[in-house]
C-alpha cells in the first residue's frame, strides 16, 4: 500500500512539474486573401496577414503585435483532386513566444501539394503537404536557413448543399503536424508543433468568403513548452477586384 501511495505521489508530481513548464498564450490570427483565376488550371492567389498575443503578465489578446506578412502565391490543378502551388512570402516577426530574439525578419519560399481524397457529397477531405524554406534573419545580421516540412487532414462539411460556394454554409475541422531543422533562431528542436483547428465558414456572395475558428497549438520546447489559444478569421474575396472593376465600369452604348 505505501508502494503504491509513493507511485500516485510521483505521478502527480510529474503532472504538475509539466503543467508548470507550460506557457500559455492567447493569439488573434488575421488574414486576407485576394484570387485570381487566369484559366481553368492556373490561378493567382495574394495574402495579407496579421497576429497580435498576449503575454505571460497579461492575457489582453492584442497585447503584442507580433506578425504582420504578404505572401505571392501561384496555382496550378493538373486535374480535379491535386493542385500544386508555390509562394514567396515576407514576414516581419517581432515578439514571437517560439523564436529566440525579439525581431527575426524573415523570407519564406515553398512549394505544396493538396490531393482531394474524399471531393462528393457534403463532407470533402484534403490532403495537404508543404516543404518551406525559411530564411530568418538572426541578431548577428545573417539570415539562416530553416527547411519545414508540414502535414495536414483537413475535412469541410457543407450544411447546405454539396458544392462549397456561394450562399454555402460550412464546417471544418483539421490537423496539422510541423517538422523543421534546428537553427539559432528556430531552437533545436526537430518537432514543431501540433496544430488542431475547427471553425464555421459562409459564402457571402460569390466574391467573398468569410471563415471564423479557433485554434490549439502545441510546441514542445526546452525548458517550458507552448501552449497557443488562437481565434482566426480569414476573409476571401475570389476575383473581387475584377469583379468590382466591371460593376463599376459604365457600359458603353450599343450603337445599331
Amino acid at each position: 500500500m505505501k508502494r503504491i501511495r509513493i507511485h500516485v505521489f510521483l505521478l502527480l508530481a510529474g503532472t504538475l512539474k509539466l503543467y508548470a513548464q507550460t506557457d500559455e498564450l492567447n493569439q488573434f490570427w488575421n488574414e486576407y486573401a485576394f484570387t485570381k483565376d487566369l484559366s481553368q488550371k492556373w490561378a493567382l492567389e495574394l495574402n495579407i496577414g496579421l497576429t497580435t498575443s498576449s503575454v505571460s503578465h497579461d492575457n489582453n489578446i492584442f497585447y503584442n503585435l507580433t506578425q504582420v506578412y504578404g505572401r505571392g502565391w501561384a496555382h496550378y490543378r493538373p486535374d480535379d483532386r491535386w493542385k500544386i502551388s508555390f509562394f514567396y512570402a515576407y514576414f516581419f516577426n517581432k515578439n514571437v513566444p517560439e523564436l529566440n530574439q525579439k525581431e527575426a525578419p524573415e523570407i519564406r519560399m515553398a512549394v505544396q501539394g493538396m490531393y482531394r481524397l474524399l471531393k462528393e457529397g457534403k463532407c470533402k477531405v484534403n490532403l495537404r503537404a508543404r516543404f518551406e524554406d525559411r530564411h530568418l534573419q538572426n541578431e548577428d545580421g545573417y539570415f539562416e536557413a530553416v527547411m519545414r516540412f508540414r502535414f495536414q487532414v483537413r475535412a469541410v462539411y457543407s450544411f447546405t448543399k454539396n458544392d462549397v460556394d456561394k450562399n454555402a454554409f460550412y464546417a471544418f475541422v483539421s490537423d496539422e503536424l510541423f517538422f523543421k531543422t534546428k537553427s539559432q533562431v528556430s531552437g533545436p528542436d526537430l518537432f514543431d508543433r501540433n496544430r488542431a483547428t475547427i471553425g464555421l465558414g459562409y459564402f457571402l456572395t460569390d466574391d467573398i468568403q468569410i471563415e471564423v475558428s479557433y485554434a490549439n497549438e502545441i510546441m514542445p520546447r526546452e525548458p517550458i513548452n507552448q501552449l497557443v489559444n488562437a481565434f482566426q478569421i480569414n476573409i476571401v474575396f475570389n476575383d473581387f477586384l475584377p469583379n468590382l472593376i466591371k460593376s463599376i465600369t459604365p457600359k458603353k452604348p450599343i450603337i445599331e
